[in-house]
């Protein structure tokens, strides 16, 4: 079975057409629990996101903030397992039709095994992977595998990425490129900046491809910042933090689905 790279680009493409940015959603599998965590991807959707990464908890999460960390490590002490983050994409994905991503280290994949990763997560109905930390010169068997399996491979560029190293990692993405608006790990910010802006102009000399930019987008008028010069925002923190914030998880739920809405709006306003 083919996965749904086909479908992140057709989404993508639509977004464009309709001269914004699209909202990309991160939510950690497993967190509150494992129901838990499909019902929070299904209440953002909802919300208005138009895209989901759903996070593969680790033990040592070190590119992400204290919010995900401890997201992860509820998530981990619940026993969430490979199997309940495809669990998470399949439910998630049959129930909206969105485009859904896993976002993993490449420790666990290794592991697993890439044929049997990029199997089963096609097999999910997911569009992709993003890998924060697979070095593009070491990726070629885990992208034999994903391009076999209809998957797209989104790689991570950062502030400090020179120009010639922006497009050797953008020739060997697909689906879309992260930019991280920052150096440092996740986490909300006061102010996204003109770093991240500087590091869409420089990705988008080198590819095609659309640019969606991560790490610190929190609120509205962050998004509708980001969305003046990126194809896509991409939020996580402040959707756990809502989770987090929460009394029971009816609350939670009620407060991702609204923050999705005011961000949805956000990434229209620009």
């Amino acid at each position: 079975m083919s996965g749904n790279i086909e479908l992140l680009d057709t989404t993508l493409a639509a977004t464009r057409a309709e001269g914004r940015a699209a909202l990309i959603a991160y939510l950690p599998a497993g967190f509150p629990t494992v129901d838990g965590g499909i019902e929070a991807v299904k209440a953002v959707i909802a919300g208005g996101a138009d895209i989901v990464e759903i996070g593969l908890p680790h033990s040592d999460p070190v590119l992400d903030g204290p919010v995900i960390q401890t997201a992860d490590d509820i998530a981990l002490r619940g026993g969430v397992r490979i199997a309940d983050v495809m669990r998470t994409v399949r439910e998630a994905h049959e129930a909206t039709g969105v485009p859904i991503l896993v976002m993993t280290y490449w420790n666990p994949v290794d592991r697993y095994g890439v044929e049997r990763f990029t199997a089963e997560l096609a097999e999910a109905g997911g569009a992709g992977c993003i890998l924060p930390d697979l070095p593009v010169q070491e990726s070629a068997l885990w992208r034999e595998h994903a391009d076999k399996h209809g998957l797209a491979t989104v790689f991570v560029v950062a502030p400090s990425s020179q120009d010639a190293r922006l497009a050797t990692i953008t020739a060997a993405g697909s689906g879309f490129v992260y930019a991280a608006s920052l150096m440092g790990v996740t986490g909300t910010r006061a102010s996204v900046g003109a770093q991240a802006q500087d590091l869409v102009g420089r990705t988008r000399a080198t590819t095609g491809l659309p640019v969606c930019v991560g790490l610190g987008v929190s609120n509205a008028a962050q998004a509708a910042e980001v969305a003046g010069f990126a194809d896509g925002v991409i939020v996580g923190s402040a959707f756990v933090k809502a989770l987090l914030d929460a009394p029971d998880e009816a609350a939670g739920l009620a407060a991702v689905r609204s923050l999705a809405g005011e961000l949805a709006e956000g990434v229209r306003k620009h």
